[in-house]
């Protein structure tokens, strides 16, 4: 368990100002505790896979009158991916097909609230590649 902890610091970073700090302990929270996690009834899905880190997202959505009326997903990855994806779900209750395709990296990076190196961009943005993957 510590060292997944160590692991995690150091994809999360360390040189973190105090309302960083907030958005990596809000990353480690969904991490460990993600939201919106298991298969749920769909009319469409999606799954993506990132094998430079071994992320892999499987997205379900249940979509009518052009509204994400339910989400959510599958899968396993670093603290980047799963946190991601978590908060994302969060955020995509309700929103309409337009607005998530819309939806861009930096909306992902404004979600996450800390600096995302370039190694793990592709952690950060497997999320948002796989629910716009379902919608297209």
């Amino acid at each position: 368990r510590g060292v997944q902890m160590n692991e995690l610091a150091s994809q999360i970073g360390e040189n973190l100002t105090e309302i960083q700090e907030i958005y990596k302990e809000n990353i480690i929270d969904h991490y460990k505790h993600p939201h919106n996690k298991g298969k749920i009834d769909h009319n469409k899905t999606h799954r993506e896979l990132n094998t430079s880190c071994g992320d892999e997202l499987t997205i379900y959505l249940n979509v009518k009158n052009n509204i994400i009326e339910d989400i959510s997903f599958e899968g396993h990855g670093c603290a980047i991916s799963q946190a991601s994806v978590s908060m994302l779900t969060d955020k995509l209750k309700g929103m309409t097909i337009e607005e998530t395709l819309k939806l861009n990296k930096d909306d992902i990076l404004e979600l996450l609230g800390i600096p995302i190196s370039i190694v793990r961009m592709k952690c950060a943005l497997l999320s948002l590649k796989t629910v716009q993957g379902a919608l297209c």
